[in-house]
């Protein structure tokens, strides 16, 4: 059958290459050439079934499934290589885990709030299909169905896992030039976040350039208090009080963005440095140097930094309610200067602060020529009680007068009775 065997009968591998060429050139045909495989490989014993006739030849070169068609070589399956590319775009980096997380309940908690929040979109079932921990690190990656599915799984940053929020962020293998071409690389803003007790944007804003890092704040500071520190430069888009896993106290530092970009310089320089009790606060771009305010920044940043003086008043460890009330951004010094319109500002203040209990005295500081005035730009309200204060500033606080948004804070008593206006 196989004339050209003798050619090389001493060699089973040269017997292979050299008589498949040789008979090769006489095939005449497509079918010839296959008949010719078929012929060489069933000699060697290849062909399923077959007794190998050289012993050791090619083990199981090309194993073959059986019923398999000869000749096919084994190839991943699409399923498979979709979702070996699409695996970055489709995990997400889950970190702060408490240590009795494991995958089973990582992945039924992660699975619940996608459901919880609309953010299934690949079906009906679980959204995770697979989950790694390091233990001894403290996170996972949660691997999702889709695309999709894991970014909208990003909006749950900081959701409360097993009694300790934790961080979501994509892996550091994220491609996001490729994965944009894969799916959707944000949340769907119709997320129903309200279901797990997440606000939009909340902690998921803290990304991008303009992410602020504050430093060396004291621990005793509480999460309402730091951001009312911060919120004295406009409303914040995301904020995280960083917090011990364990005790839940304050670590001394947080990050923010701010809803408006361009007051970020302005609250990088005026809070950096300012001292808090025994700490000195560290604030800048998170991801870099704070760059130094814009010329046309500079009287914001004077106006700003008035404003810290009084914030650390409030913030001081033991801090108590009084009877006086201090407001800013009521007046300006221009404003004060003519008797006619000072006198209507008192009139008002005092139509304003007499709305929540008895006023004893209102002290406006006016601008004097040719020398500094302490406390101009300043209101002082005192009350007959602490309990009309408390009410003046819960009603004052956060209030708009001629565009401008008051802060109200308590002032020592023993300081307004001794005239110190400035502290």
């Amino acid at each position: 059958m196989l004339d050209y065997l003798p050619l090389c009968a001493d060699n089973g591998r040269e017997l292979t290459s050299v008589a498949f060429m040789c008979k090769k050139d006489q095939c005449t045909s497509q079918m010839d050439l296959v008949r010719l495989h078929l012929e060489t490989y069933s000699f060697l014993g290849q062909i399923p079934g077959a007794t190998p006739a050289i012993p050791g030849m090619f083990p199981t070169m090309f194993p073959l499934a059986t019923g398999q068609p000869f000749g096919a070589l084994p190839v991943m399956p699409v399923q498979a290589m979709t979702q070996q590319a699409t695996r970055h775009a489709r995990r997400v980096y889950v970190g702060g885990l408490p240590p009795t997380a494991n995958e089973q309940s990582v992945a039924t908690f992660f699975s619940q709030v996608m459901a919880a929040i609309g953010g299934n979109t690949a079906g009906p079932g679980d959204a995770v299909v697979n989950v790694y921990i390091n233990h001894e690190k403290k996170f996972a990656f949660v691997e999702m169905r889709s695309v999709e599915e894991a970014s909208n799984a990003m909006a749950l940053d900081g959701i409360i896992f097993e009694g300790a929020p934790v961080k979501v962020r994509r892996p550091s293998d994220y491609n996001p030039s490729l994965a944009a071409t894969l799916g959707p690389s944000q949340p769907n803003p119709n997320l129903n976040l309200a279901a797990v007790g997440l606000t939009p944007g909340s902690a998921g804003g803290l990304e991008g350039p303009d992410r602020i890092f504050v430093g060396g704040l004291p621990y005793y500071f509480t999460e309402a208090q730091v951001r009312e520190l911060l919120e004295s430069f406009g409303p914040l888009r995301g904020f995280d009080l960083v917090k011990d896993r364990e005790t839940g106290n304050s670590k001394g530092y947080a990050f923010c963005v701010y809803q408006d970009l361009s007051v970020t310089d302005i609250a990088c320089a005026a809070l950096n440095g300012i001292k808090m009790g025994d700490k000195t606060l560290t604030v800048r771009r998170a991801n870099q140097g704070a760059n130094q305010p814009k010329p046309e920044q500079e009287s914001v940043l004077l106006h700003a930094q008035q404003q810290i003086a009084l914030q650390k008043l409030m913030l001081q460890p033991g801090a108590v309610s009084t009877k006086v009330l201090c407001l800013t951004q009521v007046v300006t010094p221009e404003e004060l200067i003519n008797d006619e319109d000072y006198e209507d500002i008192m009139e008002d203040m005092r139509g304003e602060g007499g709305k929540f209990g008895t006023l004893v005295n209102v002290v406006i500081p006016r601008p004097r020529p040719n020398e500094a005035a302490p406390g101009v730009g300043k209101v002082f309200l005192e009350y007959a009680d602490i309990d009309s204060a408390t009410k003046a500033r819960a009603g004052l606080n956060g209030r708009k007068f001629g565009g401008n948004q008051v802060m109200a804070v308590f002032y020592p008593e023993n300081k307004f009775a001794q005239g110190e206006y400035d502290a």
